[in-house]
């Protein structure tokens, strides 16, 4: 008999689910920007900056961040400020280093000569603590996990990118439709506009799912190399699939946009006939470019360094509770890794990694 999934609890506290940002590169100790590492608790991304740039009279529009992270969470992350005329780089730097912010906790601050951009980080570091397991179904747990370490899982985005609502892709298509009015803020129109990517490359992903052939390159697939992300078609499926199943590949899904490559054959075909679900056979990706050119994702997510311990009793109940530790690559979602083993269970107002407000 299939036994239904364990359940768990997650982001009972901040201090529950800690992420911190591996940098792609060092700030290199000149330059008109100055790189502030910091530590936030409970607090997203977007307000974290305003309020650093407001305690060191910058202006938040110019800083620069490498990704979004999780608002109930403690979370270690690097934004750039750029330096206010007439103030030096190395003066803002010791003065951000001294700066006392309520639910931040600055870690360094050093000059760099370019702004920090979206993408520019290696990739994430997670603990996270799960809680309320039922006690006879920790063996289950932990069997999946181990799974998921050999195997990988989908790379499917996670709840936080649509929304703590769940309504971003819904507002966004009927901004871009012309019946609502956007928002002014640059920031959130591609913050809207990413949410209608998502739900495109989640739908094909479901799709090769329900298939079987989310790790199983097609002919005509993009299919991306593991350790280089270096891309090429797939033509001899015989020999991709055998380098799939030594997880050296994996096929990709579509990140929309007017530049991103499509793939040829069966795979193609899935993703025009899903795109144009979602967004309107008619619509014309080019008036988004400037909201995102469009690229391509991985359909299968590998978990690095992943192990776990048993807590033992703890929470609201006497459940037992696991702590897991993981490393994932940028734009890769840690619930995603978690749900392929359990079922999560969350307060929807915790979602609020890329909430945009009306």
């Amino acid at each position: 008999m299939l036994l239904p999934p364990v359940r768990g609890r997650i982001k009972d506290t901040p201090e529950d689910f800690v992420v911190e940002e591996l940098p792609a590169y060092s700030p290199s100790g000149a330059g008109e920007h100055v790189f502030v590492r910091f530590t936030k608790r409970d607090l997203n991304t977007l307000d974290a900056v305003k309020l650093l740039a407001a305690a060191l009279s910058c202006d938040a529009r110019a800083a620069g961040f490498a990704g979004m992270k999780d608002r109930r969470a403690v979370a270690t992350q690097t934004i750039s400020l750029h330096v206010p005329r007439g103030v030096a780089p190395e003066d803002l730097a010791a003065r951000a280093r001294q700066v006392s912010v309520e639910g931040i906790t600055v870690v360094d601050a050093t000059p760099h000569g370019h702004k920090l951009k979206p993408g520019h980080l290696a990739g994430n570091r997670f603990t996270i603590v799960v809680r309320g397991l039922p006690p006879d179904r920790l063996e289950d747990v932990t069997r999946e996990l181990e799974r998921v370490g050999r195997e990988g899982v989908p790379n499917a985005f996670g709840a936080q990118r649509f929304g703590m609502r769940g309504d971003n892709v819904e507002r966004a298509l009927a901004w871009l439709r012309g019946d609502e009015r956007g928002p002014r803020d640059p920031r959130k129109a591609r913050l809207l506009w990413s949410s209608v990517q998502s739900a495109v490359f989640n739908a094909v992903l479901d799709e090769r799912v329900r298939d079987g052939t989310w790790t199983t390159p097609l002919e005509g697939d993009l299919i991306k190399l593991r350790t280089s992300g270096g891309m090429f078609t797939c033509t001899d499926v015989a020999t991709d699939r055998e380098r799939a199943a030594r997880g050296e590949v994996s096929p990709t899904g579509p990140i929309a946009g007017d530049e991103m490559p499509w793939p040829g054959g069966a795979p193609g075909e899935l993703e025009r006939k899903v795109t144009a679900g979602i967004v309107g056979a008619d619509f014309d990706l080019k008036r988004t470019h400037r909201l995102g050119a469009g690229s391509r994702r991985s359909l299968r997510l590998w978990v690095e360094d992943l192990r776990w311990e048993s807590l033992g009793q703890g929470g609201r109940s006497s459940d037992p509770s696991i702590r897991v530790y993981f490393v994932l690559p940028k734009g890769a979602y840690a619930t995603t890794v978690l749900e392929a083993a359990m079922a999560l269970e969350e307060d929807p107002r915790n979602r609020e990694l890329e909430t945009v407000s009306p």
